[in-house]
């Protein structure tokens, strides 16, 4: 805590992005994804199979799995989790279980299957073929994972489960994280193949894990931008575009050309990639003959963009 305040800014922002990223990742889990036997890694990916196979409480299976994990981690590992990684160990689990008692089991695209499921009786693989709606719900469920853990972990917490598993294999095995990560959740995603003998399950839970990665990218790094690299015979009127017209700054790089050896100046410098657009016109019109090099910036921190601090 900064110079010993809990409510700072700073603290009630990450406090309210974390509680936010568990509802929603608990919304996308138990409307999207529960109903229809996907298991997209996770200990909650695990403890859905055992809902449809055996009819635990999904929230209650992880519990008693990620109690155990973060404990054993902490003592493997070292106190690396925190309080906010505890405290998303068990919010998740209380989100599941609110939004189970008010809504129930139901699908959120198709909820009058559950009553024909009901009716008949139906469990495991043959309840989860009464749905006709795999794909919107895998794309969907994707977009609210993604959107969910995100806020998680921009708010410096860990969804904790199968990652610490990932941080062990990796501290004894020395395999890289990413790939202990692909490998826990590609066998838990596998498990529905196991269980329910169905290929399209886990080809619909990768899906979601590529839509989730996707979409985590974009919470953790904000708006998206674009590095610029201009050579022009013109400088000092593309100077004044950025500087004057768009409010950016821009930095200008001396070079040498190899094929003439003649002296350039190189503006470097980084927009949002509606700037981009805007600025690509603006040298047109005065630089026909410009060269320019636009780059994807993964993130981008500093003034204009996302603070340091943040």
């Amino acid at each position: 805590m900064a110079g010993g305040k809990i409510f700072t800014k700073s603290n009630i922002l990450e406090y309210s992005l974390l509680v936010g990223g568990c509802a929603i990742f608990s919304l996308g889990a138990v409307l999207l994804v529960e109903p229809y036997g996907f298991a997209p890694g996770g200990t909650y990916g695990i403890s859905m199979v055992f809902h449809h196979l055996w009819g635990w409480r999904t929230e209650v299976s992880a519990l008693c799995m990620d109690i155990p994990l973060l404990i054993i981690g902490t003592l493997i590992l070292g106190g690396r989790f925190g309080f906010k990684t505890l405290l998303c160990t068990l919010l998740v689990p209380v989100f599941f279980w609110i939004i189970h008692q008010t809504y129930g089991f139901d699908s959120l695209i198709e909820p009058e299957v559950s009553q024909k499921i009901a009716a008949e009786g139906l469990t495991g693989v043959a309840a989860i073929q009464q749905y006709d709606h795999q794909l919107l719900a895998a794309i969907f469920g994707g977009v609210l994972y993604g959107v969910g853990l995100g806020m998680i972990f921009r708010s410096r917490a860990t969804s904790g489960g199968s990652d610490i598993i990932s941080m062990i294999v990796n501290k004894y095995m020395h395999i890289s994280l990413g790939t202990c990560v692909i490998i826990v959740d590609g066998l838990i995603t596998l498990s529905t193949v196991v269980a329910f003998g169905d290929w399209k399950l886990p080809m619909y839970s990768w899906l979601i894990i590529i839509i989730e990665s996707l979409i985590i990218d974009k919470v953790i790094e904000g708006q998206a931008s674009k590095t610029m690299m201009i050579i022009s015979s013109k400088p000092e009127q593309i100077r004044k575009i950025i500087i004057d017209d768009m409010g950016r700054g821009a930095t200008l790089i001396p070079a040498q050309g190899m094929y003439r050896g003649e002296p350039k100046d190189i503006i470097y410098v980084t927009l949002t990639r509606r700037e981009v657009v805007n600025l690509r016109y603006r040298i047109a019109e005065i630089d026909p003959d410009a060269f320019i090099n636009v780059l994807n910036s993964a993130e981008t921190i500093g003034l204009g963009f996302k603070s340091i601090k943040d």
